[in-house]
């Protein structure tokens, strides 16, 4: 008996924490349809690649946070159209359409488990001509 209940605590357990990993990347969305660039950068790991139309580097966590934030205020967000998520090898990704006052960005996010938790390793704002 103290066996099955541990097989079914164990098992509940892995069952739960895929849906916390599969959260994050929804979490991660909401903030691009939103526009909220301090709910996306709480997810932002260490170091984080960052491509905008006029600039491509690599940042760290508070000088994407900062940048992020900036482009979306000058660009004035409307939206976000989710095109298509799923999982890479090491976490998850989505692609999808960045809606804005100054035209729209097919943008890529991807995502990698680091220390059991999700995190944003690149964000890629491509300008839709």
């Amino acid at each position: 008996m103290k066996t099955l209940f541990s097989t079914l605590l164990v098992g509940s357990f892995i069952l739960l924490s895929s849906f916390v990993q599969q959260g994050s990347i929804d979490e991660v969305i909401g903030a691009l349809r939103s526009g909220n660039s301090g709910d996306l950068s709480k997810y932002f790991d260490e170091n984080i690649e960052l491509t905008l139309p006029d600039k491509s580097d690599s940042y760290s966590k508070a000088q994407a946070q900062l940048i992020v934030k900036d482009f979306f205020k000058n660009n004035g967000v409307k939206g976000f159209e989710l095109k298509h998520k799923g999982d890479g090898p090491d976490g998850h990704f989505c692609i999808g359409t960045l809606q804005t006052n100054s035209g729209n960005f097919r943008t890529n996010v991807f995502m990698k488990t680091k220390n059991n938790k999700e995190v944003v390793k690149e964000i890629r704002f491509q300008a839709i001509e």
